[in-house]
């Protein structure tokens, strides 16, 4: 009998090595890419198949998120030849265990390198204004990425045409989503980026889909209870991926980076490339 409940106290000890090794070492270190398509109502035939690259929370200083890690990010992204590139903010840490500072600057230098058809646009998230949001804000700027706090620009690829609108960090900023729409016109196509999707229930219908990030998925997914821990007000509504909801459309990337522990379970890195399709539905 003893001989039997030792042998299950060592499998279970192995097994719980084996998960923590997998957490915070293997699945921290990967990275993934992943396609999803999204068919919209309303959405211009002539913008049918945008593809739309979505990198979020960097986290760049992070344990396994250095700046040989973003080079391999950028270089990743730019391989899928995409149309259009959102960044969802998080380029830097707050604190995290394991990790160190890296300033924005040299960051920056590097998100400089992604190229898309059809532009590299950004928004700022808590993690950037908790350690200086106009110096990343300017760095962001001065490699040629715009930053869109609160505003809106016209984007064309071929034929197709679209407002981006940007809306400011849901925790830090005044995301005054009436400034951020006010230049789009009535019978403009939009699409939003902010970094927390807490504004998702605020933002107007018009928009096709608001894209986001800052949840890192949760960063730990676990059988039948989902992701405990999600750092939204709305628990694991918005957690990951797309949501439909009143007619409305939310896309949130899990991201690449980690805060507060390295540790990422069943929710990879990753690069998020969005297909936008037309639906006569």
């Amino acid at each position: 009998m003893r001989r039997k409940a030792s042998f299950v106290v060592v499998v279970l000890v192995l097994a719980l090595l084996s998960l923590g090794g997998w957490a915070f070492w293997w699945e921290p270190s990967t990275l993934t890419q992943k396609q999803y398509d999204i068919a919209l109502n309303p959405w211009p035939s002539a913008c049918d198949d945008l593809k739309v690259a979505v990198i979020a929370d960097l986290h760049v200083g992070s344990p396994y998120n250095g700046l040989e890690r973003l080079t391999e990010v950028v270089r990743t992204v730019n391989q899928s030849r995409p149309d259009v590139i959102l960044l969802g903010g998080d380029y830097v840490i707050h604190s995290v265990v394991g990790g160190s500072m890296i300033e924005p600057e040299p960051i920056a230098k590097e998100l400089g390198k992604l190229e898309a058809k059809s532009g590299v646009y950004s928004v700022l998230g808590n993690h950037d204004w908790w350690f200086d949001g106009e110096r990343i804000k300017q760095a962001l700027e001065d490699v040629g990425i715009p930053v869109l706090e609160d505003e809106a620009v016209e984007v064309e690829h071929h034929e197709c045409r679209f407002w981006l609108v940007g809306i400011s960090d849901y925790w830090e900023r005044a995301h005054d989503i009436e400034k951020a729409f006010k230049a789009v016109p009535n019978d403009g196509s939009v699409l939003v980026l902010t970094h927390n999707p807490d504004v998702f229930v605020d933002v107007p219908s018009r928009a096709s889909v608001t894209f986001a990030g800052h949840t890192h998925g949760g960063q730990v997914k676990l059988p039948f209870l989902g992701s405990p821990v999600t750092m939204s007000k709305y628990g694991q509504r918005f957690a990951v991926g797309h949501i439909e909801e009143n007619g409305k459309n939310l896309f949130v990337t899990p991201g690449l980076g980690t805060s507060v522990l390295p540790v990422r379970f069943r929710v990879p890195p990753e690069v998020s490339l969005v297909v936008l399709r037309h639906s006569s539905k």
